[in-house]
């Protein structure tokens, strides 16, 4: 008999969506378009990073973009290896609202 796996709560679930704000030059730029990037799970989908950030930040999202990074081959000091495969979330918010990703949750 195998047991079903226990189903994350759903503010868990939303903890874990989101794994970090990405705090660069460029989503420095996009923050005045009311956009807010995050870094999530590679299996992660649309709906489940609206939900989760206008759950946590209390916000309205007007859409989601995602992109993938897929790893690199590089070497360090001679020794080969492989930068792990990273996904985004670009999320653009409604007017009047807004996230300070510096603050934390």
């Amino acid at each position: 008999m195998s047991k079903a796996p226990k189903k994350a709560a759903p503010a868990e679930k939303h903890f874990d969506t989101l794994i970090s704000p990405v705090i660069t030059e460029k989503s420095t730029m996009a923050s005045e378009n009311n956009q807010v990037v995050f870094r999530v799970p590679l299996t992660a989908t649309k709906p489940e990073i609206k939900d989760a950030v206008e759950a946590l930040f209390k916000v309205k999202v007007k859409a989601v973009n995602t992109l993938r990074n897929k790893g690199k081959n590089k070497v360090f000091k001679g020794v080969p290896y492989t930068r792990s495969t990273v996904k985004k979330a670009i999320v653009t918010l409604e007017e009047g609202h807004s996230i300070d990703v510096t603050t934390g949750l």
